[in-house]
């Protein structure tokens, strides 16, 4: 019973996801119904409200670009590895990734939803965090010299990653993950004084 009540809330914060990627973030319940197949009145079996959905939708979504990365690099040693890794994880696998989708509406939306733009926020901030201990760790050991702050440099990346995340899912012709990640590690090689050698296969 309790494995059957998870895989329905998952299924419902899948279909809030998809459905905000389809109608922006004034999605309405009867949206997320129909696109999970069920009723409003279903729904709300599960959810409180329409709003408590789309927050921990959201918050899913977001958990890849947070928790997600650095459970992928924590079995890593070498700072090097970790940068890449890092960046690589950080973008859209390609132009249909409803998850970039998704952060792309609530981006739009931040003006006129506060708790989407403390959401946003938190979640850059997060991101800048995690990249100033891989780049104050690889200082510390002697692997980086870096041309900056720490937060500076961290801030750019996420800051690059988002605009080239956008730039892939607004299909872009000549901007793939592939090429992405190597502009971005151009910059990274400039604020690290270290090669990053460009990764052989991208990270799932």
């Amino acid at each position: 019973m309790a494995n059957g009540r998870k895989q329905r809330r998952e299924k419902l914060l899948k279909a809030a996801q998809r459905a905000v990627v389809m109608h922006g973030a004034d999605v309405r319940l009867k949206d997320i119904a129909e696109m999970a197949g069920l009723t409003s009145g279903a729904i709300l079996y599960h959810f409180p409200d329409v709003q408590s959905l789309l927050l921990e939708a959201n918050r899913a979504v977001m958990e890849r670009f947070y928790e997600n990365r650095l459970e992928t690099i924590g079995e890593l040693s070498s700072p090097g590895e970790r940068l890449v890794v890092t960046i690589a994880s950080g973008l859209p696998v390609d132009s249909d990734d409803e998850d970039v989708k998704l952060l792309c509406a609530l981006g739009g939306a931040a003006s006129r939803y506060p708790v989407y733009a403390a959401m946003l926020t938190s979640l850059f901030d997060r991101q800048v965090a995690m990249y100033q201990v891989i780049l104050e760790s690889g200082s510390a050991s002697g692997v980086f010299t870096l041309n900056g702050s720490s937060q500076t440099i961290g801030r750019n990346i996420v800051a690059l990653e988002d605009a080239y995340g956008y730039r892939i899912a607004a299909r872009h012709p000549t901007i793939d993950r592939a090429r992405a990640t190597e502009l971005i590690l151009d910059y990274a090689r400039l604020a690290t004084s270290h090669p990053l050698d460009t990764p052989s296969r991208l990270p799932a």
